[in-house]
């Protein structure tokens, strides 16, 4: 694999870029400060700012890292962060990556994170050289899973309370896309 760390990835609507600690006040009021949102994420809703300024303070230390993958989802026409979508998991030694996304929910429906999805798909097979990208959600959020199905990914099975998450104990179901299908689905 060829780590390139957090580029800057331009799609039709939206920005991918690394985060600032600027974003702090954009992060909490459009989606981290939402329990709606973060129902099944595995970190908590933030309950200040300050939270979210401690957050991103972690990772923005992390981008001289060029495995290190997190980037704000910012639509062109609003010019701040709505979302984040991240490598959650890498695997240096099975040659793949894990994507992690949550969005505010003004912006759910949108497209926006599928739209986020295919880019950094196309990102880590075409300039990374992973050879597998996977996902998993609550199978109580379906959304999730039709994002994962729109870029053309593969649903796997579910594991049983195979994770936690703000819920408790939780099952989930796990997708991916091998590098070879990307091909044939392009």
């Amino acid at each position: 694999m060829n780590h390139l760390g957090t580029k800057m990835i331009e799609t039709e609507r939206l920005i991918l870029r690394p985060f600032t600690e600027e974003d702090a006040e954009a992060m909490f009021r459009n989606w981290a400060s939402d329990s709606e949102v973060t129902k099944y994420l595995t970190w908590p809703t933030h309950d200040s700012v300050e939270v979210s300024r401690f957050v991103l303070h972690d990772w923005v230390s992390h981008y001289a890292e060029p495995n290190y993958y997190q980037w704000a989802i910012v639509p062109k026409d609003l010019g701040e962060p709505i979302g984040s979508i991240a490598a959650v998991q890498v695997s240096d030694a099975a040659q793949w990556v894990e994507i992690g996304y949550c969005i505010g929910k003004n912006w759910w429906h949108k497209g926006y994170v599928s739209e986020a999805l295919k880019a950094l798909i196309a990102f880590f097979f075409d300039q990374v050289g992973v050879g597998r990208i996977q996902a998993r959600h609550d199978p109580r959020n379906p959304n999730s899973g039709a994002v994962m199905r729109k870029c053309g990914m593969v649903c796997e099975g579910t594991l049983r309370r195979g994770d936690r998450n703000n819920q408790g104990i939780c099952d989930v179901v796990v997708y991916s896309i091998l590098r070879e299908e990307y091909d044939a689905y392009q």
